[in-house]
C-alpha cells in the first residue's frame, strides 16, 4: 500500500478532526485541501514532519470551498506566492472574492467565526485554476451531494482524494456518517457520486474527516445506509432535537467510542439543518 497518511491540522486543539494530504505529483508538491486558516501552524508543523517547508509546495487541490477544506486557500498564498490552487468552475470565484462566503459563515456562526476559520483572505485570480478531467495528472471528476461543486481526485496509485463526498469516518473507527450542513446537500445527486465513486474502483479513501481506509465497497454502503436513514428521518418529521438524538444513539449502537470527534468533524445539528432544506426542496418540487 503506498504511503498516504493524513496531516493532522488539530482543529480547535482536537485531534482526528480535519485533515490535509501531501500529494506528490509530476509537477511538484501539492496539498490535497489545506484546512482553515485557524490550524495553519499545524499544517506547517505537518509538512515539516514530512521534510517540506510551505514555501516547497506547489500547488493546492481543493475539493471545495467549505472553510474546514479550504478557509486557509488565500493566506498560504499571500505566505507562498507560488502556490496554484485547484478549484472547481464554481468554486473559482468565490476564492478570488471571499467576502459573500465569510459574511454567510459569520451570520452563521456569530463571535465563534474567527476562532474556528481565522481570516479567509482572497486568492490571487492569476492563482487559481479552475479544473478539468486532468489535474496534475490526477484524475479530477465531480462527486456532488454534499456541495453542489464537489471534486475529487483520483490518483494513479489507487488513492482517492475523496473530500467529503465519501462522508466522515473517524479512523480507526469502521463507523461511517454522511456530512451534511447547509445549503446544497442533494441525497439523490449524492448517490449518483457514490455510484460513480464505485464506477472508478478506487483502492482506498483518503477522508479529510479523518484518515485513510481500504475497504472502500463496505465503506461505501454503509454511507449510503446512513445517508437513506437520515434523510427518511427528516421526511418523517423527526425535530431537530430528535434527530441529532437518535444520531447519537446509532454511535452507541454501533460501539462507536469517540462520539465527541464525530460531533466535532459535522455536528449533527447541522447534519440536520442540511437535510431539512433538503426535504423542504423536495416537498416543494
Amino acid at each position: 500500500m503506498p504511503s498516504v497518511e493524513p496531516i493532522d491540522l488539530h482543529h480547535c486543539s482536537s485531534p482526528r478532526v480535519i485533515a490535509s494530504y501531501l500529494v506528490e505529483t509530476a509537477e511538484g508538491p501539492a496539498l490535497f485541501d489545506c484546512g482553515p486558516t485557524s490550524t495553519i501552524g499545524a499544517l506547517e508543523a505537518g509538512l515539516r514532519e514530512r521534510g517540506l517547508e510551505l514555501a516547497d509546495v506547489e500547488h493546492l487541490l481543493l475539493s471545495h470551498i467549505h472553510l474546514d477544506h479550504a478557509g486557509a486557500a488565500g493566506v498560504l498564498v499571500r505566505r507562498n506566492p507560488k502556490l496554484q490552487v485547484h478549484v472547481s468552475e464554481v468554486g473559482a470565484p468565490h476564492l478570488i472574492d471571499p467576502s459573500r462566503l465569510e459574511r454567510s459563515a459569520r451570520r452563521l456562526y456569530g463571535e465563534h467565526f474567527d476562532p474556528l476559520w481565522g481570516e479567509l483572505a482572497p486568492v490571487p485570480e492569476a492563482n487559481v485554476h479552475v479544473v478539468g478531467d486532468d489535474v496534475l495528472g490526477l484524475h479530477c471528476f465531480p462527486t456532488v451531494g454534499h456541495a453542489y461543486h464537489h471534486v475529487s481526485y483520483l490518483h494513479e496509485d489507487g488513492t482517492l482524494y475523496a473530500g467529503d463526498a465519501a462522508g466522515v469516518r473517524i479512523v480507526p473507527s469502521a463507523y461511517v456518517i454522511p456530512p451534511t450542513p447547509p445549503p446544497d446537500i442533494d441525497v439523490d445527486a449524492w448517490h449518483e457520486t457514490i455510484a460513480e465513486i464505485r464506477r472508478h474502483r478506487p483502492q482506498r479513501l483518503a477522508l479529510i474527516h479523518f484518515g485513510v481506509v481500504d475497504d472502500v465497497d463496505r465503506h461505501l454502503d454503509d454511507l449510503a445506509r446512513q445517508l437513506d436513514t437520515w434523510a427518511e428521518r427528516v421526511l418523517a418529521g423527526a425535530s431537530e432535537q430528535e434527530f441529532v438524538d437518535a444520531a447519537t444513539r446509532d454511535l452507541e449502537a454501533a460501539g462507536v467510542s469517540d462520539r465527541d470527534d464525530y460531533d466535532h468533524a459535522i455536528p449533527f445539528s447541522s447534519s440536520y439543518l442540511g437535510l431539512a432544506r433538503w426535504a423542504e426542496k423536495r416537498r416543494a418540487a
